[in-house]
């Protein structure tokens, strides 16, 4: 009789045999992903899920909040407090109209469509929900992935993990502000921790300091990055040349792609920078083959409209007018330097993840920690300002930024610590 042979131990280069996993109860095979319905929060949700090859087996939630009308002065609260404040609201106002109905003698008015003013009708993410979702697959599938970013979400995740801690794995993205054990990770940019620095308390008056978070600097939950995660990589790049090719190979080269953004509250800006924009890129058009602009849906209107008046009628220069198909990601893939509006983090972060040039407009304008963020893309020499005198012929390169990689890596680290790991 033949010795029965055991399969091979597992080798980093291999699959794992289940007769060597702790049980089908170690392998994470799905993901939850709760949103906020901004899509930069969103992104980098996504982005990191795709980096840890769950994209195909993850499920979107979002935490929503009502919005028009008074909601508007209410997006500072809390989330949960700001729905409790809103209905009562609501009840108070319903009373009101009956009332005044009843002396007037009038009909009652019908009751509001789908219920408060303002909510998607997209699925809620519910903290209970998504609990029984996980005890229940547990056996079968192994721990659920759950991802989320913004401050909408915290709330939520942290009473998914505490409600089934053993059977979740954790990742809130930004910063929480407190109570870091409520997550198994946290992901978050150096800058979130600018006002740790020296430089931060002279700006803040001492009685202040107190509120500014955060208050100590990061422990084993954290895990920072240089800007925001996002879903572009090198495959997303080939997949995006190769479906836009034939609008963008004929283009005459060097294609300058620039990227608008909006004003916040930490980078203030309007025509004003609009009109220096212009001329810097009037400038720089000698050295270009192409330009395409593009405006993002927080642009103001007299922005977007000084340039098209500025700059749509010259041979050289493409707008994109909004309509679909958006060709932010052909952009990306066919362009060979960007200019960006120093606002976005997000769209930065994207262009730097290219290793191409990248100038940034507007830094000057920032303040607090959207300063340090650009101060220290400018120490790592993946970003240069924008003046008006390049040469946009002349090409430069730097290591892209690939912080969604390095988070996917680090997880998968401290997974291992745990005896789990993610099967794609």
């Amino acid at each position: 009789m033949k010795p029965i042979r055991l399969p091979e131990p597992p080798s980093p280069t291999m699959g794992v045999p289940e007769i060597f996993e702790n049980g089908a109860n170690s392998v994470i095979r799905r993901a939850v992903v709760i949103g906020n319905g901004f899509p930069g929060s969103e992104n980098q949700s996504l982005g990191l899920v795709r980096s840890l090859g769950l994209y195909d087996k993850h499920v979107l939630f979002r935490v929503t909040r009502p919005r028009g009308g008074i909601n508007e002065w209410l997006h500072w609260l809390p989330i949960s407090l700001h729905k409790l404040l809103y209905y009562i609201i609501r009840r108070i106002y319903s009373y009101l109209r009956f009332i005044t109905s009843r002396r007037r003698r009038l009909a009652p008015l019908p009751s509001e469509k789908g219920g408060s003013v303002g909510l998607s009708s997209i699925l809620e993410a519910d903290s209970k929900r998504i609990v029984n979702m996980a005890r229940e697959s547990y056996e079968k599938d192994g721990p659920l992935l759950v991802v989320a970013s913004g401050r909408d979400t915290i709330s939520v995740a942290s009473s998914i993990k505490r409600l089934a801690s053993e059977k979740v794995f954790l990742v809130q993205i930004q910063h929480p502000r407190s109570d870091l054990s409520r997550f198994d990770l946290v992901v978050t940019p150096h800058h979130d921790y600018y006002p740790l620095t020296p430089q931060a308390k002279e700006q803040v008056p001492r009685f202040l300091q107190r509120w500014i978070t955060p208050r100590e600097p990061p422990d084993e939950h954290v895990v920072l990055t240089v800007g925001a995660l996002h879903q572009i990589d090198f495959a997303a790049l080939r997949s995006a040349a190769s479906t836009w090719h034939d609008e963008f190979a004929p283009l005459p080269k060097p294609l300058l792609v620039v990227n608008i953004g909006g004003p916040s509250c930490r980078c203030h800006y309007g025509t004003d920078l609009a009109k220096q924009l212009c001329t810097f890129l009037t400038n720089v058009l000698v050295s270009c083959g192409s330009v395409r602009i593009s405006f993002s849906n927080r642009t103001p209107e007299k922005v977007s409209n000084m340039i098209i008046k500025e700059l749509a009628n010259n041979p050289k220069v493409y707008i994109w007018d909004g309509q679909e198909p958006n060709p932010y990601m052909g952009h990306l893939a066919w362009g060979d330097a960007f200019v960006v509006t120093a606002d976005s983090v997000s769209m930065i972060s994207e262009a730097c993840s290219t290793g191409k040039p990248v100038y940034v407009i507007g830094s000057e304008r920032c303040t607090w920690k959207l300063a340090d963020f650009h101060k220290s893309l400018r120490e790592r020499g993946v970003v240069r300002p924008f003046t008006g005198s390049e040469d946009i012929s002349e090409s430069w390169s730097y290591p892209p930024l690939n912080d969604t990689a390095e988070v996917a890596r680090r997880i998968h680290e401290v997974l291992a610590e745990r005896g789990l790991r993610v099967r794609p």
